[in-house]
C-alpha cells in the first residue's frame, strides 16, 4: 500500500493540486455523483416503494441513502491507502487477497448483467409506447427490446467518444423531461393517495433503493477529478447523494400521489406486471403533455443508463479477459455484453423489477457494502494502515453497515425463495 509512507501520499496530493491541467470543483463532483445515481432506476422506485406507501417507504429510502453514502465514504478512505487512481477490484485484491479480488470481480460482472437485463426488459414497453404515440405503429414489446438493443448496442460498439457525446445530449433531454413532468403533474397530486400504509413491504424495496443510490464505481474518477483531495471528494459525495435523495423524494411524491394503489394500471398491478412508473403515470392522468414528458423521461433514463452500463461492461470484460476493446474484438465484447441480457429480457419481459432487486439485493450489497467494510476493518485494525481522510464511527459503524448488508441480502434471498 502506498500509505506506508504517508509523506509520499501528501507529496502526490500536493502535486495533483498544483497541476493546472487537472480541473476540479466540488460542484462538478456533486453533479458526477448525482448523475451516476439518477437514471433508469428511477423508473422502478415509486412502484417498488409504493407497495408500502409513501410515508413508510421514506424509512427505507433514508436507510438506503445513509448506508450507501457511508460505504462510499469508506471507499474514499480506502482510496487514500493507494497512490494514483485505483478501482474497487484492485482495492479488494490488495486488502483481502485473491479471494477478495474474485468476489469483487464476480459481483461486478453480475451487477452489470443484472442492470442490463432490467434496462432491456423495460425498453420494450417504452419503445413500443413511443412508436405508437409518435408514428402510430403498434409493435410487440419483445420487438421493441430487440430494436432498442440493436440500435444503442451499435453506439456502444463505436466506443467511448460517441457514447460520451450522445450521452450529453440525452442528459439535457432527461433533465428537461423531468422538470416538465414535475411541473405538469404536481398540481394533480391527491394527498389521500399518500396515506396508503402497508409497512410490511418497507424492506422489500431496499434492494432497488440500494442500487439506485449506487455511485461507488465513480469514486476513483471523482478523486482524480478533485486532484486527490479526499476531503473535497467527501463534500462532493455528501452533496451528490443529498441531491439524489431530493430528486427521488419528489419523484416518489409525484407518482404515488397520482397513481392509485389498486386498479388495472395501479401501483400493485404495475409491480406484478413489471411496468415502470411513467407507464402508470400516463394511465392515471391521460394528459397529453404529461404523456410526452413521461415518455421522454423514460426513454432518456433508459438509454443513458444502458449506454453507461453497457460501455462499462465491455471495458470491464476487456480488462478481465485481457482483450483490447477495438476492431473485431470490440464486436465480440459488445456481443458478449449485450446478447445475454437481451435473451433474458425476451424470455421474461416482466423481469425489470426482479433484475433490479437481484442487482441491488445481492451484487451491489456485496460489492458496495460487505467488501468496503471488510477492507476497512482489516486495513484499520489489523494492518494499521492510515489515510489522509478517516470516516468517523469506528468499529461500531462498520459493524452496523455489515449487519445492514447481511439484512438486505437476507431479504432478497427470502424473496427469491418465495
Amino acid at each position: 500500500f502506498g500509505c506506508r509512507d504517508p509523506s509520499r501520499r501528501e507529496n502526490e496530493v500536493t502535486r495533483m493540486k498544483s497541476d493546472p491541467l487537472l480541473p476540479g470543483s466540488v460542484f462538478g463532483g456533486i453533479l458526477l455523483v448525482s448523475g451516476s445515481c439518477i437514471g433508469a432506476g428511477m423508473l422502478a422506485l415509486p412502484i417498488a416503494t409504493g407497495l408500502a406507501g409513501f410515508f413508510p417507504s421514506l424509512v427505507a429510502m433514508f436507510l438506503a441513502w445513509a448506508f450507501m453514502t457511508f460505504t462510499g465514504l469508506i471507499l474514499v478512505e480506502i482510496s487514500g491507502w493507494f497512490f494514483g487512481q485505483v478501482n474497487l477490484v484492485s482495492m479488494a485484491q490488495e486488502s483481502l487477497g485473491a479471494t477478495g479480488k474474485w468476489v469483487a470481480w464476480l459481483s461486478y460482472l453480475f451487477l452489470f448483467y443484472s442492470l442490463l437485463v432490467a434496462y432491456v426488459a423495460a425498453s420494450g414497453t417504452i419503445f413500443s409506447d413511443i412508436l405508437k404515440e409518435v408514428f402510430g405503429l403498434s409493435i410487440p414489446g419483445w420487438f421493441g427490446s430487440l430494436l432498442f438493443t440493436g440500435l444503442f448496442g451499435w453506439i456502444i460498439y463505436l466506443g467511448t467518444k460517441p457514447v460520451d457525446l450522445f450521452n450529453r445530449l440525452l442528459m439535457f433531454g432527461l433533465i428537461a423531461a423531468y422538470i416538465g413532468m414535475v411541473g405538469v403533474g404536481v398540481a394533480k397530486i391527491d394527498p389521500k393517495l399518500l396515506l396508503h400504509y402497508a409497512p410490511k413491504y418497507v424492506f422489500s424495496s431496499l434492494p432497488i433503493l440500494v442500487v439506485s443510490f449506487g455511485f461507488q464505481n465513480v469514486i476513483p474518477s471523482l478523486a482524480a477529478y478533485l486532484k486527490g483531495d479526499l476531503r473535497r471528494v467527501r463534500l462532493a459525495i455528501m452533496g451528490g447523494s443529498l441531491m439524489t435523495l431530493a430528486v427521488y423524494l419528489l419523484w416518489s411524491l409525484l407518482v404515488q400521489g397520482i397513481v392509485p394503489y389498486e386498479g388495472a394500471e395501479g401501483i400493485l398491478s404495475s409491480f406484478q406486471q413489471g411496468k415502470e412508473a411513467t407507464h402508470a403515470l400516463n394511465a392515471a392522468l391521460h394528459s397529453k403533455w404529461l404523456t410526452v414528458f413521461a415518455q421522454g423521461f423514460a426513454f432518456f433514463a433508459i438509454v443513458t443508463s444502458f449506454l453507461a452500463q453497457g460501455l462499462t461492461l465491455t471495458h470491464f470484460l476487456a480488462d478481465g479477459l485481457k482483450i483490447s476493446p477495438i476492431a473485431s474484438s470490440g464486436r465480440l465484447l459488445t456481443f458478449v455484453a449485450l446478447v445475454p441480457p437481451l435473451l433474458f429480457a425476451l424470455y421474461d419481459p416482466t423481469v425489470f423489477f426482479k433484475a433490479l432487486n437481484f442487482a441491488g439485493g445481492i451484487c451491489a450489497v456485496i460489492l458496495f457494502g460487505i467488501l468496503p467494510t471488510a477492507m476497512a476493518w482489516i486495513g484499520r485494525y489489523q494492518k494499521r494502515i492510515t489515510s489522509n481522510y478517516h470516516v468517523t464511527g469506528g468499529r461500531t459503524s462498520l459493524i452496523f453497515a455489515a449487519g445492514f448488508s447481511v439484512f438486505v441480502i437476507a431479504c432478497e434471498l427470502m424473496r427469491l425463495a418465495s
